[in-house]
C-alpha cells in the first residue's frame, strides 16, 4: 500500500529468463507492491519456472509486442497506482518510492534515463541513445507544448487507475512505440504529467531493440513519423481527445 492505496506493478517479459526471479524480488522492495503481475509475451522457455519461485501472478498475453503485453498487463491489475517497468536488471525497485511519491500530485509519472548521474556504469545508454532519446521526447515537449520532457523510451512510470481507464480507448500500439504513444495522448488529455530520475543499470542479457544500433535508430524514426502524426491529427480533429 502506498498512502491507503493499492499498488499495482507490471513487469512484461520475453527474453529476461536468467533476470525475472530476482526483478521480482527487487520490486517487492519496502513491501509497497500490493501485487506484481508478469506478463508472459511468448517468453524465452524455462520463464515460468522462474516466475513461480515467487510471488507474482504471470499472466499469458500471445499478442506479441511490448504494448499488447503493457495493455494486457493495465487489464489485469487492480490497483490504485499502476507501476510499469522492465525486468531485465536495468531498473531498480527502489525507485517506485520516486514514481509513488509525485503520484498524489499527478495523473502520470514517467521516468527518464538520460540523466548522466543516474546511468550506471556498463548501463546501454551511450551517446546515440542518450541523446536520441533526449531530443525525440523534445520533439514531443515542442510539438504538444508539455512538461519537460528528457526522455521517449523509459519503460519505467506510473499512473493513476482512474487517468489510465480514461486513455484506454485510445491506445493503438502493440509494439515498441507504445511508450511515447502513451505520453503523447496524456499529453492531448491535458493530463497533469511530469517526468523524473530514475536508475538506469547494466541488462542482464541482449536486447533485441536498444542491443542493435541499426534496429534502435529506425525505431527512433518510427516514434518520430508517430509523433508527427499525431500532432497532425491533433490539428484536424482537435475535440477527438477528451479532456481529463
Amino acid at each position: 500500500m502506498w498512502n491507503k492505496k493499492k499498488v499495482s506493478v507490471i513487469l512484461p517479459t520475453y527474453n529476461e529468463k536468467e533476470s525475472i526471479q530476482r526483478a521480482i524480488e527487487d520490486f517487492q522492495y519496502g513491501n509497497i507492491a500490493d501485487e506484481i503481475i508478469v506478463i508472459n509475451n511468448n517468453a524465452a522457455p524455462g520463464t515460468s519456472e522462474k516466475i513461480s519461485k515467487t510471488t507474482a501472478r504471470e499472466v499469458f498475453e500471445t499478442r506479441q509486442g511490448y504494448g499488447a503485453a503493457i495493455r494486457r498487463g493495465f487489464k489485469e491489475a487492480t490497483g490504485d497506482y499502476i507501476i510499469v517497468s522492465e525486468p531485465d536488471g536495468t531498473f531498480c525497485g527502489k525507485d517506485v518510492v520516486k514514481l509513488l511519491s509525485y503520484i498524489d500530485d499527478f495523473n502520470v509519472v514517467y521516468g527518464t534515463r538520460t540523466l548522466k548521474e543516474l546511468i550506471w556504469s556498463g548501463a546501454n545508454m551511450g551517446f546515440f541513445l542518450r541523446w536520441g532519446n533526449y531530443w525525440t521526447a523534445k520533439l514531443i515537449e515542442i510539438c504538444f507544448n508539455t512538461t519537460s520532457l528528457s526522455d521517449v523510451g523509459c519503460t519505467m512510470r506510473c499512473v493513476r487507475k482512474d487517468a489510465l481507464r480514461k486513455m484506454e480507448p485510445y491506445f493503438s500500439v502493440d509494439g515498441n512505440t507504445f511508450g511515447p504513444e502513451m505520453i503523447i495522448i496524456s499529453t492531448m488529455m491535458k493530463m497533469k504529467i511530469i517526468q523524473i530520475p530514475v536508475n538506469y543499470a547494466p541488462r542482464v542479457g541482449r536486447s533485441s531493440v536498444t542491443g542493435n544500433p541499426l534496429v534502435a535508430f529506425f525505431l527512433g524514426l518510427r516514434m518520430i513519423y508517430m509523433i508527427i502524426t499525431y500532432r497532425i491529427k491533433s490539428w484536424l480533429f482537435p475535440n477527438r481527445y477528451k479532456k481529463f
